[in-house]
């Protein structure tokens, strides 16, 4: 086996080169073997590998040509697509008659904004099995008035189901990062929401920006008079559950809000 490249930093590449591990988070995810495997940042291969003898059909998205040079020599059954993932449009899987489920250890610096994309196709995909740090992790599944609970926690709950399956420490990487990791899981099996997704994104956004304020005050950018009757805007943005972030939405979409 050819050596495969040195880590580069630049793209905050942390490679698992624990095997115990690497088995346990593709035994986790909900695919059958003829379903169609996504992998973000495959990296090194070392989770490729193994997704490549359970699976039958396996994608990798990679943005670093030399690990797309290596990958391809190393399993040139794999199709590599080059790249950024925070580029890549999903969409190009809508036709797919196949489950399509999304496997990847992330980079920590942009895992956010790589989740979101994924949500924006949550109704093209299954699930997704991710890697990421521990902190963020909690910060999804987080319960409404905990110190954790806020944007992250509202759109993932409501646009999936999340559940964190195990940590990792970092010893199990090279080179080890700095922060503790988790394996969590988003099962894309929720109901269309009953607002859309930017008006949610919208009120979410400005509630808890200011979430030291009552949802009165923090929502007063909106320009429009709030619900009163229906709702109550003495709470702060973390009172409320993520089902009542819809049900706001959708009610201030039913008055004109966002027009």
């Amino acid at each position: 086996m050819s050596k495969y490249p040195r880590t580069k930093k630049s793209l905050g590449q942390h490679f698992l080169k624990d095997g115990n591990i690497i088995r346990k988070i593709v035994e986790a995810l909900p695919a059958k073997e003829d379903d169609l495997v996504i992998e973000i940042g495959p990296g090194s291969g070392a989770v490729t590998e193994i997704l490549l003898e359970k699976f039958s059909h396996v994608k990798a998205i990679e943005l670093d040509q030399r690990m797309i040079e290596y990958l391809s020599e190393e399993y040139p059954n794999l199709e590599v697509i080059h790249k950024d993932i925070l580029k890549y449009d999903w969409s190009a899987h809508e036709d797919e008659e196949r489950d399509i489920h999304v496997i990847g250890n992330l980079p920590y610096y942009i895992t956010s904004q790589i989740m979101f994309g994924l949500f924006e196709y949550r109704s093209i995909l299954s699930s997704a099995t991710l890697m990421m740090q521990k902190e963020v992790a909690e910060r999804i599944v987080a319960e409404p008035r905990s110190k954790q609970y806020g944007i992250l926690s509202v759109q993932s709950q409501l646009m999936s189901s999340p559940e964190i399956l195990f940590d990792v420490s970092p010893h199990v990487f090279s080179p080890p990062p700095n922060v503790h990791s988790s394996v969590i899981q988003f099962k894309f099996d929720k109901d269309d929401l009953a607002c859309t997704d930017t008006h949610l994104k919208k009120v979410v956004r400005m509630a808890f920006n200011q979430r030291r304020k009552k949802l009165s005050n923090a929502l007063k950018r909106l320009d429009t008079e709030l619900p009163v009757d229906e709702f109550n805007f003495d709470l702060r943005a973390e009172a409320l559950n993520p089902s009542m972030y819809e049900k706001l939405t959708a009610r201030l979409e039913q008055l004109g809000t966002f027009h």
